[in-house]
């Protein structure tokens, strides 16, 4: 039978577990995004159980398909976490049980090198969403003894099953969030984000004295595309469209989605000539990159229309004058 000094140590250890557990659970469920809940996860863990460190490895390809897309790529969780095969991932965890070992000879194949640095002993703890397994915790401790088969693992799964579910609720808030506010068929900010955007820019020249402008696009011949080659053609024309105006601006500026193949860009700080030019430079990219489509070349231009916001002028006017400018300039080309 076990000492009893030794029961009442257990206990109290488990005690301390149990607390410390609680604390992370009661602060990750305040999260509201996705990106919010995996930042302070790590963090809290790595503080409250004091570990050498700590990563997040993620089943590539993803079983989740709209799990931790670009959007949730920031700097700190390209840093954080690491891709690892589906298969290995499996490898790790066949009975969907945490993994303990101290024997890290064992798992140097399957693992970067750099996580291991200055590992003694690791622990691996599933998480599962939809009942997939989608990732692993990964525990680093520079004591041999931290981590070794001979322990228990209660509350590593506890952890684990409390982690995912509250990575569960924080997607799909992930989700309802992106639905409200970006297109779903090309990735860009919605109508009702736009009007956002906009508001937000007019308060800041009121207050500040800062013009901004705008640039109202549409796509040159859209409707003959979507007769010529149907509308699953249309979409992709969209979607491209659509990435490539998001990757040619800067940081600061936005692209939405404003109405079928029309798109509405803010730049932020620019004057009128400032934001002609950029027109130009937009109108001319796509003049020299056709669209990629069933192995040819599809020939997909833009026109621009620009205004500069002006003091006391509302977000319709801002948008009609740009719209306006659309026209000039539209009927202003050849029509053949």
């Amino acid at each position: 039978m076990p000492d009893l000094q030794q029961l009442i140590e257990n206990s109290r250890i488990n005690e301390s577990i149990a607390n410390k557990l609680f604390e992370i659970e009661t602060e990750i469920l305040s999260c509201q995004s996705s990106h919010e809940l995996l930042q302070r996860l790590l963090e809290l863990i790595k503080e409250k159980f004091n570990l050498t460190g700590i990563s997040l490895l993620l089943a590539e390809p993803t079983p989740i398909s709209y799990l931790l897309g670009a959007k949730l790529q920031s700097d700190w969780h390209r840093e954080n976490s690491r891709p690892v095969s589906v298969e290995v991932l499996q490898k790790f965890h066949p009975d969907n049980k945490p993994l303990l070992c101290n024997e890290l000879a064992s798992l140097q194949p399957a693992l970067p090198g750099s996580l291991l640095t200055g590992a003694q002993s690791v622990a691996l703890i599933p998480l599962r969403l939809e009942n997939k397994l989608f990732a692993s915790l990964l525990f680093t401790d520079s004591d041999k003894d931290r981590f070794h088969p001979g322990l228990g693992t209660l509350h590593l799964e506890q952890l684990g099953v409390k982690a995912s579910l509250c990575l569960s609720n924080a997607l799909i808030r992930d989700q309802l969030e992106y639905m409200a506010h970006y297109d779903r068929l090309t990735g860009v900010a919605n109508r009702r984000l736009m009007e956002r955007t906009i508001s937000e820019e007019l308060v800041r020249q009121k207050r500040y004295g800062v013009p901004f402008s705008l640039l109202f696009i549409d796509c040159n011949k859209f409707k003959k595309i979507n007769d010529n080659y149907g509308h699953d053609c249309g979409d992709k024309v969209l979607a491209y469209v659509a990435d490539q105006l998001s990757q040619l601006i800067r940081e600061n500026d936005h692209c939405f989605r404003y109405a079928g193949d029309e798109f509405v860009i803010t730049l932020a700080g620019q004057s009128y000539s400032e934001a002609r030019a950029v027109a130009s430079r937009l109108m001319a990219f796509f003049q020299k990159h056709p669209m990629p489509y069933q192995g040819e070349k599809l020939a997909v231009t833009i026109s621009c229309g620009v205004a500069q916001s002006q003091v006391g002028q509302n977000m319709d006017e801002l948008l009609k004058a740009a719209d306006q400018d659309l026209y000039r300039l539209k009927a202003a080309q050849p029509t053949s």
